[in-house]
C-alpha cells in the first residue's frame, strides 16, 4: 500500500517538526526549567493515562520492572531539566545543535547494554562530531554552561533511548511511557517538596504559559510519542532514525522565524552545527548500506 506508506512518511516528518518545536516552546515559556518539566510531565502523564484507559491497556508489572521504570523516569526527568536549562542559559539553536550528538553517545552505550563490539566508523564519526563541537565552543564561548548542559542532556537522552529500546521489546509502549513520566514527576516533586518550592506562586502561571505548556505536554509529548509508535508499523527503523536527524534543522529554522534576533548566530556556529548534523546523517546512510550487504 504505497499511499499508506507515503502518508505515514509525511506524518513522521510532521512528528519530527513538532519535536523541533519543543525547544521553541521551552524558550517561550517564562517559568524556570524545573517547573516547566514538572508541568510537562504531569500533564502528559495524565493525558497518556486517559489514552491507556480508553485502550484498556494493562498496567500491572513486577516490582523489578517497576524499578527499571523508576530509573528510566528519573533519567528522562534530568534529561529534560538539562535540555530546557540549556535553552534558558544559551538558546534554542545551540541546544539543538549539541543535542545532535545523541546518536554518537548511543553508539558507545549500545555495546555496553547489548554486549556487541564498538564499530570503528562510529568512533571516527564521533571524533568528527567532537570537531564540530570544538568549532561551536570556539565561536560561542559565552554559552559554555549552556553547551555543557546540552551535552549532559544529549548523553542522558541516549541512555534513556537505549534503556527504552530493551523495554519496548517486552512491554506496551504507552504503559512504559506513562510510568516513566509518572515516576519522573515523583522525583521532581520530592525535590520541590524538600526545597519548599511547592507553594501558591508555583502554580500561578500566566495564561500564555498555561497555553504553551498544554501544547508542549499534549502535542509535543503525549501525541508525538503515540504517533511515532504508530508510523513505525509502516516505515523502516532506518528511515525513522534518518528523519529524526532533521529535528535540529527544523528546530533551528523555527527558532529563527519565531524568536528572531536572539537566535541569530555567527557563520562559524552554523559550520559547526552542519558538521554535526551531516556526520549523523552519514552515519545513518553507512549503517543502512552495511545492513543491506549483510542481508545479501
Amino acid at each position: 500500500m504505497p499511499n499508506a506508506k507515503l502518508l505515514n512518511y509525511l506524518h513522521l516528518h510532521f512528528i519530527v517538526f513538532i519535536w523541533g518545536f519543543t525547544a521553541v516552546l521551552g524558550a517561550l515559556i517564562s517559568i524556570d526549567a524545573i517547573a516547566l518539566v514538572w508541568f510537562r510531565m504531569s500533564i502528559a502523564s495524565v493525558l497518556i493515562l486517559g489514552w491507556i484507559a480508553y485502550k484498556k491497556t494493562p498496567l500491572k508489572f513486577s516490582p523489578k520492572t517497576m524499578t527499571v521504570f523508576l530509573l528510566a523516569g528519573a533519567i528522562i526527568a534530568v534529561h529534560w531539566l538539562t535540555f530546557f536549562g540549556a535553552i534558558k542559559i544559551a538558546n534554542v539553536s545551540i541546544t539543538l545543535a549539541i543535542m545532535s550528538t545523541g546518536s554518537f553517545f548511543t553508539a558507545f552505550l549500545e555495546p555496553i547494554f547489548y554486549k556487541r563490539k564498538i564499530i570503528w566508523y562510529e568512533v571516527v564519526f564521533g571524533l568528527i562530531v567532537v570537531l564540530g563541537l570544538y568549532v561551536i565552543f570556539q565561536v560561542e564561548g559565552d554559552y559554555t554552561w549552556g553547551i555543557i548542559l546540552a551535552l549532559i542532556s544529549s548523553f542522558l537522552g541516549a541512555l534513556f533511548s537505549v534503556i527504552n529500546g530493551k523495554l519496548a521489546k517486552e512491554y506496551n509502549a504507552s504503559a512504559i511511557s506513562f510510568y516513566e513520566l509518572f515516576f519522573g514527576v515523583c522525583c521532581i516533586s520530592l525535590y520541590l517538596l524538600f526545597s519548599g518550592s511547592f507553594d501558591a506562586s508555583f502554580f500561578s502561571l500566566s495564561q500564555a504559559d498555561w497555553g504553551y505548556l498544554f501544547i508542549l505536554a499534549s502535542a509535543c509529548t503525549a501525541y508525538a510519542f503515540i504517533a511515532s509508535v504508530h508510523v513505525m508499523k509502516w516505515i523502516s527503523p532506518y528511515t525513522v532514525m534518518l528523519t529524526i536527524n532533521m529535528e535540529p534543522v527544523y528546530g533551528i529554522v523555527l527558532a529563527l522565524f519565531i524568536l528572531g534576533d536572539s537566535e541569530n548566530m555567527g557563520p562559524q556556529f552554523y559550520y559547526g552545527a552542519a558538521i554535526i548534523v551531516l556526520t549523523v546523517v552519514a552515519n545513518g546512510i553507512i549503517k543502512n548500506r552495511r545492513k543491506k550487504k549483510s542481508k545479501n
